[in-house]
């Protein structure tokens, strides 16, 4: 009797492999056919001089030596470093504030996190669309609630000075909400046994906050600054559909560059070369992200 149960007990694990197996095949081969494939043939790409008309030559570290030459990459470079430097901060506060508020026990807080969530499911070019006429330097709403205080508001997408700005205000209102949602996941995990007993302790609304709710979301603070550090890194819809990289080059980034002479002069080698040079500064960053609040997450746990 036993050695028949143990046999179905066999027979119904080698079943489940089978299954697992199978449910794990499908993820699996979608990756290799959509992730893991196309990026080794970008990566081979460049190093050759494909150009989609003709057969591709293979030229070594040409594209690579020419890379560092191109005066415009080592432009588009600074700026989406510079966009990263005033995106990152901006989306990380604005998302944590927000998922703060939100947090509270109020009655119609569900309907705002839906109103907040919105901008996130909206198309890239409706949100530019509305952006363009909010801040349109005569009669956009940000302008004319500026003049309201006083202050004479700028030419904010015709100023090389204030175009990034206004890329990075339109950005941080469009993805904001899914960092939201993670801090708001993060705060229902903080047990509110925590919180009452700091107010026991007479802590008020800042010493709870510094003591409690920060170092119970450092896990989720870390996460969502590795998204907006890669999100960032790879912006290119907002300057596209804005600005087209203008005024003066000021708001062209590294993906909107990979985009004119791969899409625009069908230099999909040089593209190519360039895409893989932004993939290894995207790992560095989050290397030095992980190294610099890797021990404050250790220290933690």
């Amino acid at each position: 009797m036993s050695h028949v149960t143990t046999r179905s007990r066999g027979t119904a694990r080698h079943f489940q492999q089978r299954y697992g197996y199978a449910f794990i095949a499908i993820p699996l081969f979608l990756f290799l056919v959509f992730t893991a494939v196309p990026v080794v043939l970008a990566l081979g790409t460049g190093f050759t001089n494909y150009s989609v008309i003709g057969r591709a030559k293979w030229i070594g570290l040409a594209n690579f030596r020419r890379l560092l030459a191109d005066p415009f990459f080592g432009v588009a470079l600074r700026n989406t470093l510079v966009y990263t430097a005033m995106y990152v901060p901006a989306g990380l506060l604005v998302a944590l504030g927000c998922a703060l508020v939100l947090n509270l026990k109020h009655r119609g807080v569900t309907v705002y996190r839906v109103f907040f969530y919105i901008p996130v499911v909206a198309s890239t070019v409706a949100s530019a669309t509305m952006w363009y006429w909010l801040l349109n330097p005569t009669h956009g709403v940000i302008n004319v609630v500026l003049g309201w205080f006083g202050v004479n508001g700028p030419a904010w997408l015709y100023s090389s000075r204030w175009a990034m700005t206004a890329i990075v205000m339109m950005s941080v209102w469009a993805t904001f909400g899914t960092n939201m949602m993670l801090f708001l996941a993060g705060l229902q995990y903080i047990p509110r046994d925590l919180h009452e007993a700091a107010m026991i302790d007479g802590a008020g609304v800042i010493r709870r906050f510094w003591h409690v709710t920060w170092p119970g979301l450092r896990r989720t603070t870390f996460f969502v600054l590795l998204l907006l550090i890669i999100g960032a890194m790879q912006v290119f819809d907002q300057a596209y559909v804005l600005t087209q990289g203008g005024p003066g080059n000021s708001t062209i980034t590294v993906v909107y560059y990979i985009y004119t002479p791969g899409f625009g002069d069908l230099r999909m080698g040089y593209a190519s070369a360039m895409s893989f040079v932004l993939a290894v500064i995207i790992l560095v960053f989050s290397v030095l992200s992980n190294r610099l609040t890797g021990h404050d997450l250790e220290a933690a746990s």
